[in-house]
């Protein structure tokens, strides 16, 4: 433990030390005097002028990244089976103060973050302009005649700066897209949780480089200098790339806002896929020396999508599907025994039978403790991919359904299980996270009556607030109870202190609906020897593999980069003495595409070569026995001890903040987990504000909508 804490101390100050280096970027004590003394000592002929970002802004980031996963590795391998230890001063960071659209819920800890940000844009740009204008350049061009106005320059340079203050946005714009980040799990967020941080980075990203764009078009004209917008110059940036990228993000930016999002799900789906040629424009525009300071996120995400793309290779073995009331799916899958995950996973999902492209993610229901050999998700039908399968499902014999994952993703612990009392409120599908919840509540009380010697410490009370639209929905609440032959699981729903309200908002009595009555229907598939089972992407010691990936990849692209820089690019640089030094300038673009190049060579050569040595070393599967499906199929839930501790009202929304209040007066912590529609969350997430004195009240709302700001539980996306 003590090692862990000197490895934690070294990540905070590397991270700190990183930061810093960004506040001093745009001032002149780093331009006239500490990059003078870096470029002399770093800027050599192996790396040239991509020598000091490399170092300064380019490692760090890879170091954190690769040292994080051995860290990560130990952690987990150091924590105690029982819950996590609460750090009670975060509590008061973690609280919600503002809820406003489109921000959705902002805590306190995300609002000093943000506004730390801002200042920091706003500092950079103050001392960037502060240098410019100090030392003004009057840009003249062959085909304007007249002069150059003072002011002019300075609109310029203001311009020019704007597109500066965008690429710091970058550098941080693609980490909350990492799904197996380890610089994510660091700090405690998941990618399905940070990716309003993506949006909020990618809207003031574009902002800033519409501002950009706008502004040299505005100058060019200004100064009869129209021509610049066709020029692709051999020896400085690309206008006509710069453009192209321009327009692309625009598109992106034009089918991201909200409203379209929602209406036209798959424009915004396939738009967003040309993400790959702004990347692609936007590097060769900005040039080495800018890329190396955005390159660690993009680095990181490359390495990362392709370890998906390895996963999603193959098809998984999917058991059976049950059809429940109210459009709803269980899909089951064959797993390994050693893939262990945490509660609110989520799983990404392809069948290309429906769609070869479209990936959806939905919540892992299930439990690793529980349910050792499967894995299950629930899609709720309420977009046209999920009704798709369904029908497909329901209306036609089916004997296998191909079906490729990626994941699953989630937190590295069960933070949940810290508090005194629980309260999990959800709004329709917004249930499937805390099925999972739930199952991983009664396996610890299973744990805990096994070895009462060991601390395993649960909430003392559970409550589950469910509002559905209608009575055929309350179909959801069997799932609480998995598909296993344990026949004492339904016993420890009274062990843990569960209560479930339900409420029933569109109906004011139980209606006499006949699908209601109906068993569950279950379809089982016969497996096929191309199947294998859901594994983790990059094995049991997962961290490690993609430590090793990270450090090799990033190593063998500096080898290679050092390699052409010294032999082939130095060569034609050495300027004899009183040349012109353009003439011996190599050109500019080949240099970008020389850096993507080799980018894309040691994250594809490094990630094959240790995902086929780990591939290996894996001991091959065995076959899934006959007697499974028999010993599933033979469990008969409890129905009685789920209905005994389940209320149901019919014809109104709960009371949530009286029932919340009641659990603010007792005096003990307890943790509010919230999971639904964004209404919901906000309504929640004002009663438990600093406003409301809701001190013992700790919100944890899990905004998972790209309507909104992430990934909606069983919607598809």
């Amino acid at each position: 433990m003590e090692r862990l804490k000197v490895v934690r101390m070294v990540l905070l100050l590397v991270f700190i030390g990183w930061l810093f280096m960004w506040v001093m970027l745009p001032t002149k004590t780093y331009k006239y005097s500490w990059l003078v003394t870096l470029s002399n000592r770093l800027n050599s002929t192996y790396l040239r002028e991509q020598g000091t970002n490399l170092v300064i802004f380019s490692f760090p980031i890879m170091f954190l990244a690769s040292l994080g996963c051995v860290y990560l590795h130990f952690q987990k391998k150091s924590r105690p089976e029982s819950n996590p230890s609460r750090k009670k001063w975060l509590d008061s960071w973690k609280r919600p103060v503002m809820v406003v659209n489109p921000l959705g819920i902002v805590t306190l800890m995300e609002l000093m973050f943000a506004a730390m940000f801002v200042v920091l844009l706003g500092w950079s740009l103050a001392n960037y302009l502060h240098v410019s204008f100090s030392n003004l350049h009057m840009h003249m061009h062959m085909h304007n005649t007249s002069p150059q106005k003072v002011w002019q320059a300075k609109f310029r340079s203001v311009s020019l700066r704007l597109g500066y203050i965008g690429n710091i946005t970058w550098a941080f714009l693609f980490f909350p897209v990492t799904r197996g980040s380890s610089i994510l799990q660091l700090v405690g967020l998941t990618s399905e949780s940070s990716i309003r941080y993506h949006i909020w980075l990618g809207h003031l990203s574009m902002v800033l480089f519409s501002a950009h764009s706008v502004g040299f078009i505005i100058y060019w004209a200004m100064t009869n200098q129209m021509a610049l917008m066709l020029e692709w110059s051999r020896t400085y940036v690309s206008n006509v790339a710069g453009e192209i990228a321009f327009i692309l993000a625009l598109i992106m930016w034009a089918t991201s806002i909200a409203r379209v999002r929602r209406k036209m799900f798959e424009i915004f789906f396939y738009v967003h896929q040309t993400y790959i040629l702004y990347v692609f424009f936007y590097i060769i525009h900005v040039g080495v020396a800018y890329f190396c300071l955005i390159l660690p996120g993009i680095f990181l995400f490359l390495i990362d999508r392709y370890v998906r793309y390895l996963q999603s290779l193959s098809n998984v073995r999917l058991i059976a599907a049950r059809l429940l009331p109210g459009d709803t799916l269980e899909l089951n899958f064959s797993k390994i025994a050693g893939l262990d995950y945490n509660p609110t996973s989520v799983l990404f999902v392809n069948v290309p039978l429906i769609s070869k492209l479209q990936w959806h993610p939905y919540t892992v229901t299930s439990n690793a403790n529980m349910e050792p050999d499967t894995l299950t998700i629930v899609i709720k039908c309420q977009g046209s991919w999920s009704r798709k399968l369904y029908r497909h499902l329901s209306t036609s014999p089916v004997d296998r359904l191909q079906v490729s994952v990626e994941g699953p993703y989630g937190p590295t612990s069960s933070h949940f299980l810290r508090y005194d009392n629980l309260v999990l409120i959800s709004g329709g599908s917004g249930i499937t996270p805390f099925i999972s919840i739930i199952r991983e509540l009664i396996s610890q009380r299973a744990r805990q009556l096994q070895q009462p010697d060991k601390n395993h410490k649960l909430p003392k009370s559970v409550r589950l607030i469910c509002a559905f639209k209608n009575s055929e929905e309350l179909s959801m609440l069997d799932i609480l109870l998995p598909l296993t032959s344990n026949t004492t699981t339904p016993s420890y729903l009274s062990e843990i202190n569960l209560q479930i309200q339900a409420y029933i908002t569109r109906e004011t009595e139980q209606q006499p609906l006949e699908n209601t009555k109906k068993p569950l229907e279950t379809i089982w598939f016969k497996p096929h020897p191309s199947d294998s089972p859901i594994s983790a992407p990059l094995g049991p010691n997962s961290w490690l593999w993609l430590c090793a990936i990270i450090s090799s990849s990033f190593v063998m692209f500096l080898v290679f980069l050092g390699i052409l820089t010294r032999y082939h690019i130095y060569p034609k640089e050495r300027i004899p003495a009183g040349s012109l030094a353009s003439v011996y300038k190599y050109n500019f673009t080949f240099k970008t595409l020389w850096d993507m190049f080799f980018v894309c060579v040691s994250v594809f050569l490094a990630t094959s070569f240790e995902n086929g040595k780990r591939e290996g070393m894996k001991v091959k599967n065995v076959e899934i026995d006959d007697e499974v499906e028999g010993e599933i199929e033979s469990f008969a839930h409890d129905k009685s001890v789920l209905e005994s501790i389940t209320e149901v009202h019919f014809g109104h929304r709960p009371d949530l903040e009286r029932i919340l209040m009641e659990y603010n007066k007792k005096g003990s912590d307890t943790g509010v987990l919230v999971s639904g529609p964004s209404r919901l969350r906000n309504e929640v997430a004002k009663i438990c504000s600093p406003s409301k004195v809701a001190k013992n009240l700790h919100l944890e709302a899990m905004s998972f909508s790209w309507t909104q700001d992430g990934l909606q539980y069983g919607i598809p996306i």
